[in-house]
């Protein structure tokens, strides 16, 4: 199944347990939610006294209860989505199937919550039959590796081809996606995959080195619940696989700083707000965004913010080449070839209007309304990238990236339209979606990569020159001077430097044709970014 995305703001149902110290169960799932862009809502299965060190006691409310919890929200609230979590007892997983059956979800996680990390068995023999007779409902479920073995009939697996090959028998059994996660595997490797029914091989992979942390708590209630809601948003299974993996491999890496408990403590699932909430640009576009007085003031387009901490997925090497400077090469090339295309956007109305701050207020919140549009195909473009990408940094830098389109475009885009529904999308403006998505789903990471690098080169170029011109005609009380200065800032563009240097590469190592098949993707993405500045409200009247 594909999935349409639905809703800018998924709206993510978690059905689980509880656990009063907030590592694992809804509590978990409601931040994990929350970080991804979505609006958690809960339906509690079991109120379960646990903390770091353990469960204590586990209390069942009657099935009563929990059905009317169920009719609550779906009488109220269409989903987007569903994580399945703790269920623990036969009727409770009958009513949780039953409910599932007459309310379709576009999106449906279930984490099969039948082994302890320890080990132990969570369910009695007749719960894990009854378990077994609600999977067909799901899309997708996240099993551990204990947990696969009982699914698969098998024992657990040792190596990561039996973990493959258990993940195929079961998802041929149930007809449903599976991922298959090797964190309990033995080495300083972390592999997962997703496997489909009918399919030998996996139909994405994914690698990494295991993150040197005890305080793992909570991370298959996390790692679910993130991805219903970026599949959700994005449609797209493989690449938000790989967007809620990259920012749980963040919380992992961040969760010592927490300091919960005394024993395997949760990981830190808003590690990457506290970069964001830090950087200058977001308290100036916050403030903006809810500055009534200030009518001409702009908020601050969320492309900047699809952006990693600087740094991030940034390999050393490349770091270094930058920083002493580089001779000519493949970007140097495109960026030449595409200088027609610049001149026309620098002496584009909207563009001159907006350095010199004589846009209307009212050209510019459309102009923002069909970036909203167009970022919905631009996060699943970079994750796509990420599920591409030949090397773990550069993998990590456009899955954070795409991470960061998400969490960021709610706070900042949706913040300065004032929440109204957004206006569907222009001609211009799906083209250019179609564009991107074709491109880095179909043509590999070179081409792809290429076809990308214009929205961040483009962008840092047109905000470079435009700051400088608003400032020759004055910064203080600049009506865009928020938005202009998110894309001349230094992070910006050394994300731009990143993905220039992973074209580079990507051009090095290619063949004749794939170059050139990078040039036309480079050439055509930039006359697109020129009609997507050139298009106004006018142009988009007759839009089909």
């Amino acid at each position: 199944m594909t999935t349409t995305p639905s809703a800018p703001a998924p709206r993510v149902l978690s059905i689980a347990g509880t656990d009063p110290t907030g590592g694992a169960g809804h509590a978990a799932d409601l931040k994990s939610i929350a970080a991804m862009g979505g609006y958690g809502l809960s339906v509690v299965t079991a109120v379960v006294a646990q903390n770091t060190q353990g469960v204590v006691a586990v209390h069942t409310p009657p099935v009563e209860v929990l059905q009317a919890q169920l009719d609550a929200v779906a009488q109220d609230v269409e989903l987007d989505a569903v994580k399945v979590g703790m269920l623990g007892s036969v009727p409770v997983i009958e009513t949780v199937g039953r409910w599932l059956a007459e309310h379709r979800a576009p999106v449906v996680v279930v984490d099969p919550v039948m082994v302890a990390t320890a080990g132990g068995r969570l369910l009695e023999p007749e719960a894990e039959h009854a378990l077994r007779r609600i999977l067909h409902h799901a899309d997708l479920i996240t099993p551990n590796l204990p947990e696969l073995a009982v699914l698969a009939e098998r024992p657990v697996a040792r190596t990561w081809d039996e973990a493959l090959a258990q993940g195929r028998a079961v998802a041929d059994t149930f007809g449903t996606r599976v991922l298959v996660k090797g964190g309990h595997l033995a080495g300083e490797s972390t592999p997962d995959a997703l496997v489909v029914p009918g399919r030998q091989e996996p139909a994405a992979q994914y690698g990494g080195a295991r993150v040197a942390t005890r305080n793992t708590h909570g991370t298959g209630c996390s790692l679910s619940s993130a991805l219903a809601t970026v599949v959700a948003r994005t449609g797209d299974w493989a690449g938000g696989i790989g967007t809620a993996r990259t920012w749980l491999r963040g919380a992992l890496r961040a969760a010592d700083s927490l300091h919960v408990g005394h024993g395997n403590g949760p990981v830190h699932h808003m590690h990457h707000v506290q970069d964001l909430v830090a950087d200058p640009a977001f308290v100036s576009a916050a403030g903006a965004a809810d500055d009534d007085a200030a009518p001409g003031r702009s908020g601050v387009g969320p492309r900047a913010h699809g952006v990693p901490a600087a740094g991030a997925g940034q390999p050393a090497d490349a770091r270094e080449a930058d920083a002493r400077g580089t001779a000519e090469r493949f970007t140097d090339e495109l960026w030449e070839d595409c200088a027609p295309i610049r001149e026309e956007i620098a002496a584009l109305p909207f563009v001159t209007a907006l350095g010199d701050g004589t846009l209307e207020r009212a050209a510019f919140e459309w102009y923002l309304d069909q970036d909203m549009q167009y970022l919905e195909a631009y996060s699943r473009a970079l994750a796509l990238l990420a599920a591409a990408a030949p090397g773990e940094e550069i993998r990590e830098f456009f899955a954070a990236a795409a991470a960061a389109v998400v969490t960021g475009e709610s706070a900042l885009h949706r913040a300065r339209l004032g929440g109204r529904s957004p206006e569907p999308p222009s001609a211009t403006t799906s083209a250019y979606a179609d564009f991107l998505l074709a491109r880095t789903g179909q043509d590999g990471f070179a081409v792809g990569a290429a076809a990308v690098l214009p929205c961040y080169w483009l962008y840092a170029h047109v905000g470079t020159e435009l700051t400088r011109r608003a400032h020759d005609v004055g910064w203080e009380g600049h009506p865009f001077a928020d938005w202009l200065a998110t894309y001349s800032d230094p992070d910006f563009q050394s994300a731009t430097d990143v993905a220039r240097r992973a074209v580079d590469r990507a051009a090095a190592t290619a063949d004749p044709a794939t170059r050139e098949a990078m040039r036309r993707a480079f050439r055509r993405a930039c006359r697109l970014e020129l009609a997507f500045f050139a298009q106004t409200a006018d142009d988009a009247a007759g839009r089909p």
